[in-house]
């Protein structure tokens, strides 16, 4: 074998080794997304959830007009606002749940209160 190919050798292994690293680096990547992409959704589940269910308490007759119930109601829904800013990521495992691929557990699912 010549040096050139000795070379050549070289660099096709250290190619294919670099490509094999980059695969699996970007399934870990696309991995931990999709996971903080769920995590996001139900985050976002759970503020709406507990936004109706602050409303529904606000407007109950023992409780309508109350203002630490009103400023707690104005702060749930301030903050289900600035989560919908990272709804681009909780629809990315919403978007591969509709083409069939997973389960339908990131559905949204509403809370009930327990009495």
């Amino acid at each position: 074998m010549s040096r050139f190919e000795l070379i050549l050798i070289a660099i096709t292994i250290l190619s294919i080794l670099f490509n094999i690293f980059i695969v699996g680096y970007a399934r870990k990547a696309i991995t931990e997304l999709l996971s903080i992409s769920e995590e996001l959704g139900d985050i976002q589940e759970m503020v709406n959830s507990f936004e109706k269910h602050l409303k529904g308490v606000y407007e109950m007759e023992m409780f309508y007009g109350d203002e630490t119930l009103k400023s707690l109601m104005n702060h749930a829904r301030s903050f289900a606002e600035q989560l919908q800013t990272f709804e681009y990521i909780s629809f990315l495992t919403t978007e591969i749940s509709e083409e069939g691929d997973f389960d339908d557990s990131t559905t949204p699912k509403e809370i009930t209160p327990q009495t």
